[in-house]
């Protein structure tokens, strides 16, 4: 691979920032500024900015131009993205704003330099603030009467009387001194209203030590119940978990809260009064204000307090927004993380599965896929309720077993799973000789392919309802090939998706999509458009392309022939190459993860360690990847290349590994404390992490219950998809709610040892009472300790019966 040459200045192809030379500054800010939020050098942002700017997608640069960057990762790119992007805006609305003050005649040197010093967007639009057009005020009305001057007369000497010095403004629109005062004190509020200094220092003093209250709305309680624990609730905005805070503002616009932001806890009236006093003084120290018995100073003290009233109702809107966007962010960052998991979960590989889409009325529908994906065998059974043609479904079942050489069964988990897992056990009882695997498989979002355009195009003539046992059967096969077929957001693992913004949810997600199928690779000729699409450099028009031309012209034979693809030019090849691989084709190398732009070093190798390309991968001990660096070519890439060679096509993705859910446990009732048992993730939320047990409920494993030492983040322990062992702490039919730990040394809470009769032993006890929002670990009223997760959380929450 060449490296790079020396920076230049940035491209603005994906920007409307113009490349002037008076911007070059503000880019290096930009860059140094990433780069120190990034722990990494100001070259490295410049390098990928421009490869970014020049069309490059993010898995090509962090697999292929690591020299260029310094060997920034796929996640550091992603994060330097979307900084960018936001650093642009704002580098937009700042010369937007220059040049507004500007055509106003009032853009000082002073003032130029505070709008280009402003590191925020909200602290820009502060500046800007006192010059922004806007429609006319009581305060810009009392300006053009002449009040200005008392205004400023009462400021700065206070031992005025202010009846008697407003007495000499009187005139038209102002007929008496009340009237003249009202238009003084509408100028000083609007002033301490537009200082952004002072709206600076008071948001941050709101963000970290006032107060966001809900309460119930009245008449809303029993409507509302599940919002139950935040009925009467304060918490400082800061720190505040996302999940609460998205909660919060459902419950809000469904009408079931309202909420406020105070200076301090609404409950305790002294801290409160206090707190407000605090503020208030702020507002008096900017404009100049001291109470020390002169004659205007009452009236000054009252102009603060309504200033500092005004300025509150606008920090309340700006700090509620401030709360969304955070709770957004890591909301989005848990989804991301999420369904990284799942895609990247391990795959059973080439093997025959059968696919068991549970139902009772309408049937369990089955389909059988060979190792490569294709459907050889479909059928619908009636084992249960109503039907119950239990011997009748086992036959047929075992004879497209048979008949197809079934290795593996693929049980989604909907309505009728546990019974329908008890039919699979019967079967591996029929079919012995089989030696079947069955697993249950999350069937999140397989009604949603099997309506769609593409399952009609994929699976043409069979019947919708069958097709979701075909995508059961797949995802087990490869979750990744599959689940890309779904959108992201039908795949169940997301919490709150539908309250944040969707472009900035789509970007993420279609990012981590984009991530995880070019850190695995594609085979060009078996991949569906839909995989092929998520290639880099690929997109939904050439992947139709590739898959027309593959049928008309047969398999691709050489990585090169993927130029002969219409459309398919020069810089999507350099993009998408390395990442799509040819199989038995007419170059080893084809098959393997080496570019074909590094094709010459790859041979280099091999002939100095007297090996050839095979599957089984190059014996290459005694080379020093050092002696293959040339000007081209640096370290970090012959690395890369010696590593494929030794492995070629690897796999990130683990081992496939199943769980056993225990015979006879099928439902919350048959539960008991103390039990331990298989189960698999599947999810992970900010709190926790909820684990399918077979029982149709997930339960949950509260962070505190993860470890014996502290972990701030539950992905730190548990992945989705993963197979843990977990102890039953608590299982409550009632409320459908399940609390478990993965610490199996844990004591059982007092309550649940004497009704199972085990002796209370000497010890910490178990933190699971936390583990079940809204019961032992409900927050307390006006909270004022960490708090404990409690609410609805979406589609995890329903799931675990929290919601």
């Amino acid at each position: 691979m060449s490296s790079p040459a020396a920076p230049q200045p940035v491209s603005t192809t994906r920007s409307s920032a113009p490349a002037q030379s008076s911007d070059e500054r503000l880019y290096a800010q930009i860059y140094a500024q990433i780069a120190a939020e990034l722990g990494v050098a100001a070259w490295q942002v410049r390098a990928a900015v421009e490869l970014l700017d020049s069309g490059s997608t993010v898995p090509f640069i962090a697999r292929y131009r690591k020299e260029a960057t310094g060997t920034l990762d796929d996640t550091q790119l992603r994060e330097l993205d979307e900084r960018l992007r936001y650093l642009r805006e704002l580098a937009d609305r700042r010369r937007a704003i220059l040049d507004a003050v500007d055509a106003q005649g009032k853009l000082t040197p002073e003032l130029r330099a505070a709008i280009e010093a402003a590191d925020t967007k909200s602290r820009l639009e502060d500046i800007y603030l006192p010059y922004k057009t806007k429609r006319r005020t009581k305060a810009q009305i009392a300006r053009e009467a002449g009040l200005e001057p008392l205004a400023e007369a009462l400021l700065a000497n206070p031992s005025l009387d202010p009846g008697k010095e407003a007495g000499r403004y009187l005139g038209e629109g102002v007929p008496d001194a009340a009237e003249a005062l009202a238009g003084a004190r509408a100028i000083l509020i609007e002033r301490a209203g537009q200082d952004a200094d002072l709206l600076t220092t008071a948001r941050e003093k709101l963000w970290k030590q006032g107060r966001l209250r809900s309460q119930v709305r009245a008449g809303k309680e029993t409507e509302g119940q599940k919002y139950a624990d935040y009925f009467d609730f304060s918490q400082a905005p800061s720190g505040m978990p996302s999940h609460r805070v998205l909660a919060l503002l459902r419950a809000e616009s469904e009408g079931i809260l309202e909420l406020g932001l105070a200076e301090a806890d609404p409950g305790d009236t002294q801290a409160l009064a206090q707190a407000r006093q605090r503020f208030e003084n702020t507002v008096a120290a900017r404009l100049g204000v001291a109470a020390r018995g002169r004659p205007a100073d009452a009236w000054l003290q009252q102009t603060v307090q309504l200033a500092w009233r005004r300025i509150l109702a606008k920090l309340s809107v700006d700090l509620r927004v401030r709360l969304f966007q955070e709770a957004e962010t890591e909301a989005v960052r848990v989804f991301a993380a999420n369904l990284r998991d799942v895609l990247l979960a391990a795959p059973a590989g080439n093997r025959a599965t059968l696919g068991l889409d549970p139902g009772l009325r309408t049937g369990v529908k089955a389909a059988v896929v060979d190792g490569t994906g294709k459907v050889v065998a479909t059928d619908t059974v009636y084992p249960h309720a109503p039907a119950r043609k239990w011997d009748e479904a086992l036959v047929r079942l075992g004879n497209l077993v048979r008949k197809h050489g079934v290795d593996l069964v693929a049980i989604g988990n909907g309505t009728a799973s546990r019974e329908t897992d008890k039919l699979a056990a019967e079967l591996m009882r029929l079919v012995p000789e089989a030696k079947l695997q069955k697993l249950v498989v999350s069937e999140a979002g397989a009604s949603v392919y099997s309506a769609s355009a593409l399952a009609a195009a994929e699976l043409p003539g069979m019947d919708v309802s069958l097709r979701g046992a075909v995508s059961i059967a797949r995802r087990l096969q490869d979750p990744l090939a599959e689940l890309v077929k779904i959108d992201p957001k039908s795949i169940g693992v997301g919490q709150y998706q539908h309250d944040i913004t969707a472009a900035r949810l789509d970007r993420s997600l279609d990012a981590v999509v984009e991530d995880c199928v070019n850190a695995v690779g594609v085979d060009v000729n078996t991949a569906s458009p839909a995989l092929l699409s998520r290639v880099a450099g690929v997109g939904p028009l050439l992947s139709e392309n590739i898959v027309a031309y593959r049928n008309a012209n047969g398999p691709f034979a050489r990585r090169r022939d993927l130029m002969k693809v219409p459309r398919l030019g020069a810089k999507a090849f350099e993009q998408c190459a390395g990442f799509l691989r040819i199989t038995g084709g007419s170059d080893p190398l084809d098959a393997s993860s080496v570019h074909p732009e590094s094709y010459g070093i790859a041979r280099r190798i091999l002939s100095a360690a007297k090996a050839e390309m095979t599957p089984a991968g190059a014996d290459l001990q005694g080379l020093d990847p050092a002696a293959f660096v040339d000007e081209n070519t640096g370290l970090p890439t012959v690395m890369d290349i010696m590593n494929e060679l030794r492995k070629p096509g690897r796999d990130p993705r683990p081992a496939f590994k199943t769980a056993t859910f225990s015979e006879g446990i099928e439902k919350i009732a048959d539960l008991r404390p103390g039990m331990v048992l298989d189960g698999v993730v599947t999810n992970v939320a900010a709190f926790g992490a909820f684990v399918d047990i077979g029982v149709h409920q997930d339960g949950l494993v509260h962070i505190s219950a993860m470890s014996s030492t502290f972990i701030s983040d539950p992905r730190d322990v548990v992945k989705s998809g993963q197979v843990v062992k977990v102890k039953v702490m608590e299982a409550d039919p009632e409320r459908k709610r399940i609390s478990l730990t993965l610490r199996l040394e844990d004591e059982l809470p007092s309550s649940t040892r004497k009704e199972t009769g085990r002796p209370a032993r000497a010890g910490r006890p178990a933190p699971a009472s936390k583990a079940q929002p809204g019961k032992a670990g409900r927050p307390p009223r006006r909270e004022t300790a960490a708090p404990q997760p409690e609410g609805p959380m979406a589609e995890a929450l329903r799931r675990a019966g929290l919601a």
